[in-house]
């Protein structure tokens, strides 16, 4: 890209990929905001694929260590976690070769209105940490389940996948909200890791681009852990909210397209 091209991109990009790094750390989700930032600066849809995996690598692993200081990761279930979403990602991209991607548009748009109805109606999900009543098998159980559903949706389709798997940590696992959050943090960086490297391997990565906007999403990821850290249940609760409405939009607006 020219320097001018750069440029106009970084004043495009950088602000959004701030507010992405903010959303992304409180509940997942960021990448419904930063994948349009980069498409609207002007790469290609390969490019800005592979340039956010850049910026989000750096901003989820500003937001694992966060966590993980915090005592919020529990490290047994995303060590199982990590690696069946790293399997699940890799079946969901072959399923995403063979099986028209309409089908899974429509089942996310039956699947989404759910969730939210799901969380209205239980209003107390992730208040506290009831992972203790379940044994460790039972837990590496559901994370495996968790890793190999939500990594092959991630690998299929992607966006909100982040969301999708909090959720499954606090209704199925029964973690507090920010002990999810981070298990879901931990695992997200080893997938955009590995994906980073699969990218930049193939030259898709804009660097030029991708450097200033990983900045930018460590400074989101910063802001947006400490919030969660102070709010907990208060604030990550509407945000599931917000990004679900951002999927929901996403979803009918491709579908129309």
């Amino acid at each position: 890209m020219e320097e001018l091209e750069v440029f106009r991109a970084l004043v495009i990009v950088c602000p959004l990929i701030f507010l992405g790094g903010i959303v992304d750390a409180i509940v997942g989700g960021g990448g419904l905001i930063t994948i349009p930032a980069y498409l609207l600066a002007g790469l290609s849809p390969h490019g800005a694929t592979a340039t956010n995996k850049c910026s989000s690598s750096c901003g989820s692993l500003l937001s694992t260590i966060r966590f993980f200081r915090q005592g919020d990761v529990h490290l047994p279930s995303v060590l199982v976690g990590a690696a069946a979403a790293l399997g699940g990602s890799w079946i969901g991209a072959r399923l995403n070769m063979m099986v028209p991607e309409q089908i899974l548009y429509y089942i996310m748009l039956a699947i989404v209105p759910v969730v939210a109805v799901f969380l209205l109606v239980r209003r107390d999900l992730g208040r506290e940490d009831r992972s203790s009543e379940l044994s460790r098998a039972q837990l590496m159980a559901i994370s495996l389940s968790i890793g190999l559903v939500i990594g092959g949706y991630d690998g299929f389709f992607g966006p909100g996948s982040g969301t999708f798997m909090i959720l499954g940590y606090t209704a199925l696992s029964k973690f507090d909200l920010l002990t999810a959050s981070g298990n879901s943090k931990a695992i997200n960086f080893s997938s955009n890791i590995a994906a980073l490297v699969t990218y930049a391997l193939a030259g898709k990565v804009v660097w030029l681009v991708g450097i200033p906007a990983a900045l930018c999403s460590v400074a989101g990821n910063y802001v947006g852990s400490s919030l969660a850290f102070k709010g907990g249940a208060k604030i990550i609760r509407p945000m599931f909210f917000v990004v679900l409405a951002l999927l929901l939009g996403r979803l009918i607006y491709d579908l129309a397209v």
